[in-house]
């Protein structure tokens, strides 16, 4: 495998929904740009995967310290464990260079409905408290906790979707989750000029959540696709996609609050 880009300065790095696909891809790839003292925080539901997925960054990250969260973001206690490690790592390491936040915790949802069968309230609520709510909490917690100082890199990515941009039909509250997200961090970038905010679409990954799209998507258009793309081997793999933001973060010349799509040059 190719070398990783070096991402400068000693960094408190926070990775949501790190346990399995784009996320554990992206940590793992953290775990080796990420300079020496920096320090990693992997936060997902899945205590076991997490537990694993630590064990292969810490591997594979040479001086690289590592914090694990257990935690579900969907609920104002999970945000509250994660703020308190990475206040407990801040403590440990002394203030960070560069705070670098990746928001990428979400589901898919209940895809087998269109929006004409979402009468429940609750059902619509709790799908945004994790895939809306949550990183916009978060976000705010932690740019709270870690104000604008004197050379201080601040950067905030949102894992983005072509689901944002353009509608999936029985894919409603996916696109809506991440429409909102995508215009809460454009307007973050409006906001904050001082903090690096980028909206990054990883492409149609290779992972469960694919596969689960396959097998539940009710509108046979959009399941039709998505099974061309895996059956002609055009799904995305995770660890080439996690490059490529790598890369973008390296280089560092987009505009803050862009979107930027796998597929962009």
């Amino acid at each position: 495998m190719a070398e990783l880009p070096r991402l400068p300065g000693r960094c408190l790095c926070i990775v949501t929904g790190a346990s399995r696909g784009l996320g554990r891809a992206l940590a793992l790839a953290l775990s080796r740009s990420l300079q020496p003292d920096s320090r990693l925080v992997l936060v997902a539901r899945s205590g076991d995967a997490l537990r694993e997925l630590e064990s292969e960054a810490a591997a594979a990250g040479a001086g690289l310290r590592l914090s694990r969260v257990e935690a579900d973001l969907s609920e104002e206690p999970g945000l509250q464990r994660v703020l308190r490690a990475v206040s407990e790592a801040r403590e440990a390491d002394g203030a960070p260079d560069r705070l670098l936040l990746v928001n990428n915790a979400g589901s898919l949802g209940d895809i087998s409905k269109f929006v004409v069968d979402f009468t429940k309230p609750a059902v619509v609520s709790s799908y945004m408290d994790l895939n809306f709510t949550s990183s916009t909490c978060l976000t705010a917690l932690l740019l709270e906790a870690f104000p604008r100082r004197e050379n201080f890199h601040r950067t905030v990515i949102n894992i983005s979707s072509l689901c944002a941009i353009q509608p999936f039909k029985s894919w409603s509250l996916y696109c809506a989750a991440k429409a909102a997200r995508e215009m809460v961090f454009s307007v973050l970038a409006a906001e904050e000029p001082d903090v690096r905010v980028l909206n990054y679409a990883p492409g149609p990954l290779d992972t469960s959540m694919q596969e689960q799209a396959r097998r539940e998507t009710r509108d046979p258009e959009v399941r039709q696709a998505f099974e061309t793309l895996h059956r002609q081997g055009q799904l995305v793999d995770c660890r080439k996609s996690a490059r490529k933001l790598l890369d973008i973060l390296a280089r560092d010349e987009f505009k803050s609050g862009a979107h930027i799509d796998y597929f962009d040059e």
